[in-house]
C-alpha cells in the first residue's frame, strides 16, 4: 500500500493485508507490556507521586504529548494513516512535506477516537495484559513508553476504519449515499459488517497468540498473552471501535 498512489489504497485486499500486519505489531507490544505490572500511578491525573509542573494530566499523557510534539516535527502526522492524541499540540514538520493526494473526505481528520481508545486501553486492556495488579516505581518510564507504542498501534488500526469505509463507499456509492442521506445508522452498520471476515480475524489471532505468546524453547515458561484475552480485546473492543469509526466517517462522507 502506497499512500501516494490511491489505486493501491482502496483495494480491500491491500487493506486487509495491512490490518494483518498491524495484528503482529499489536500482539508483540502487548507481550512487551506483559513484562510490567499495571502501574496505575502512571494513569492518575495530577498525581502527587509523579509531579508535573504546569501540566494537568497523567504521567502517560505528559509523555505521550511530548513525544507527539517531536514526532510531528518529523512528519509523522502528515501521513494519512496517523491520528494524533494531542492534535492541538503538534507542530509543523522540519522535513519537507510529502505531496500526498487527497484520499479521504475533508472531514476525515475530525473523526478522532483516541480519547476513547486511551480510556479503553487503560481501564480494560491493561488489566488483561499486565504481569500483575500493582505498582513498581522503577518501571514508570518503561511502562509509559510501552503504553505509548500500544496506544499508537491501536489508534492506527482502529482509525484505519476510515480507509475501509471509503473503500466500501466507492464500491457501492449509490447505496451508501442513500443510507447516509437518510442517516440510517443501523443499516450502515449492517452493510459494513462482515461476520465471516471478523471470525477469520479471531481465528487468526488465536493461532498467533498460541505461537507468539510463549517461549517455545522453554516448556516451563509462563504464557505472556493468552488467546482468550487477545480474542476478547479484538472482539469486544478493537473491532467494535473500528466499526464505529467507519460509521462516523460515512455519516460525514457527503459533507
Amino acid at each position: 500500500m502506497d499512500f501516494t498512489k490511491p489505486e493501491t489504497v482502496f483495494k480491500l485486499e491491500n487493506i486487509r493485508n495491512e490490518l494483518v500486519k498491524m495484528e503482529d505489531s499489536i500482539i508483540f507490544q502487548f507481550i512487551e507490556r506483559s513484562h510490567f505490572p499495571t502501574n496505575g500511578n502512571v494513569y492518575i491525573e495530577s498525581n502527587a507521586e509523579l509531579p508535573l509542573d504546569d501540566f494537568e494530566g497523567s504521567f502517560l499523557d505528559w509523555a505521550l504529548m511530548h513525544l507527539e510534539i517531536t514526532e510531528s516535527q518529523l512528519r509523522r502526522f502528515e501521513s494519512p494513516d496517523e491520528t494524533p492524541f494531542f492534535p492541538d499540540k503538534i507542530l509543523d514538520s522540519i522535513l519537507p512535506s510529502i505531496n500526498y493526494p487527497t484520499l479521504l473526505a475533508p472531514n476525515a481528520e475530525n473523526v478522532n477516537y483516541n480519547d476513547k481508545i486511551k480510556n479503553v486501553y487503560i481501564t480494560e486492556i491493561v488489566p488483561l495484559v499486565s504481569k500483575y495488579d500493582g505498582d513498581d516505581a522503577n518501571n514508570y518510564g518503561s511502562v509509559a513508553m510501552t503504553d505509548i507504542q500500544c496506544l499508537q498501534s491501536l489508534s492506527r488500526r482502529i482509525h484505519f476504519g476510515k480507509f475501509v469505509a471509503e473503500a466500501k463507499f466507492r464500491s457501492d456509492e449509490a447505496l451508501y449515499t442513500k443510507l447516509i442521506e437518510e442517516r440510517d445508522v443501523e443499516s450502515i452498520m449492517k452493510h459494513i459488517t462482515n461476520s465471516a471476515v471478523e471470525e477469520k480475524i479471531l481465528q487468526r489471532l488465536t493461532t498467533k497468540a498460541e505461537v507468539y505468546g510463549v517461549d517455545s524453547t522453554n516448556k516451563d515458561s509462563q504464557r505472556k498473552i493468552t488467546p482468550e484475552y487477545l480474542v476478547k480485546i479484538y472482539k469486544e473492543l478493537v473491532i467494535p471501535l473500528t466499526k464505529d469509526v467507519e460509521v462516523e466517517y460515512l455519516l460525514r462522507r457527503l459533507d
